[in-house]
């Protein structure tokens, strides 16, 4: 079914919008309150039983959803989600670069495996979707890229090296894919602060975990973050939300 182009494409007026990691966390509270604002989104993730969940509940609710198994470390994979949602609805308006992992532990623990998965999904990752995007984007005259990065892209703590390393690259690889874009082209990032998610669930290190116990005592609900993504996507299209830091107010 192809969603027809509004004669006045102004930030607000509804919209095609890919979402990577929708399946839980802040991808999922994004997809909910897209829809709910009248977007078609189209939902990518690995667990495809949670994905059914989230589409399902949005077409229950009256929204539109779309909802494919998705591995953001496959380029092939990423690049046939994006070209299978231009096919069909016509066109491809917005991509949130959403799937992260972040097993924290300290260096000297040696969790090489762990490394490896965050810079392929964190970084590899959003490669992959800038790859598999920017040319329909170029093709159209226009589009939206939202990474969500994290607030680990402005600080290191102990335990967060190769984590914070992974969304420092996120920052820059959007902020130079802001500078290199196409006019029209609209890019965003977003660094979200303490958030409710199953983030914290891959750390395996005891004291890491420990550490992310406390840390997290003080947190905001992934749909506050939606909303700042809402806000970005929602301006008029000669607007360029460039930035958000989103996180508690209890959070220095």
């Amino acid at each position: 079914m192809s969603i027809p182009m509004p004669a006045d494409a102004r930030g607000g007026d509804p919209k095609v919008v890919l979402i990577t990691g929708a399946s839980s966390g802040i991808g999922r509270a994004t997809a909910l309150r897209l829809a709910g604002e009248g977007h078609h989104v189209v939902l990518g993730a690995r667990r495809e039983d949670r994905l059914a969940s989230v589409a399902s509940a949005i077409r229950e609710a009256g929204g539109g959803a779309d909802a494919r198994r998705l591995d953001v470390t496959d380029r092939a994979d990423v690049a046939a989600f994006v070209d299978a949602a231009a096919r069909e609805h016509g066109r491809v308006d917005v991509i949130v670069n959403n799937a992260g992992v972040m097993p924290l532990s300290r260096l000297d623990s040696l969790l090489v495996e762990e490394w490896d998965r965050m810079i392929d999904v964190n970084v590899r990752g959003l490669l992959h979707g800038i790859a598999a995007t920017l040319p329909h984007f170029r093709k159209q005259g226009g589009g939206h890229f939202v990474t969500v990065a994290s607030i680990g892209a402005h600080e290191v703590v102990p335990t967060s090296a190769v984590y914070s390393a992974t969304k420092h690259a996120a920052w820059a690889i959007t902020e130079g894919l802001r500078l290199e874009a196409d006019p029209g082209i609209r890019v965003t990032t977003v660094s979200p602060g303490v958030v409710e998610s199953e983030l914290a669930e891959s750390i395996t290190e005891p004291g890491a975990k420990e550490m992310m116990r406390d840390y997290r005592r003080n947190l905001i609900p992934a749909d506050a973050v939606a909303r700042g993504i809402a806000y970005a996507i929602g301006q008029p299209a000669d607007v360029d939300v460039n930035e958000l830091v989103i996180r508690p107010a209890g959070q220095r």
